[in-house]
């Protein structure tokens, strides 16, 4: 059983900033994958940044030099810094976890955070 906890949504004002936090526990094995998704109202699930073992850091274009994805592996936490936010970027967040153990893959997502940009 994994349990993924995300924490640090809320309501910001235009151009401020968040940080969102994601903790995995449980039964988690050698994560390969941690990424941010988020969801508005009415469009689909997108990936917003992700980290994998090696370091190697992704962005979607809409976030680029404002978002930066970072991990701490030794606690399996992540985070996203989340700067000169804009109404645009309103939307629930989740964070997802990739993990293996052998042959076996997991794919664990968190319960999402509300994130709100609004003046």
């Amino acid at each position: 059983q994994v349990r993924v906890v995300e924490s640090g949504g809320g309501l910001v004002q235009p151009r401020g900033s968040l940080r969102l936090s994601c903790t995995a526990s449980g039964s988690v094995f050698a994560i390969y994958f941690m990424g941010w998704y988020r969801q508005a109202p009415g469009e689909q699930r997108e990936l917003v940044a992700s980290i994998g073992s090696t370091g190697l850091t992704r962005y979607a274009d809409s976030v680029k030099g404002r978002f930066t994805i970072s991990r701490e592996n030794h606690k399996n936490t992540f985070y996203l810094q989340m700067n000169r936010l804009r109404p645009e970027d309103t939307a629930v967040y989740y964070c997802n976890v990739k993990h293996r153990l052998g042959d076996s893959e997991y794919n664990d997502w968190g319960q999402g955070t509300q994130v709100t940009v609004s003046s």
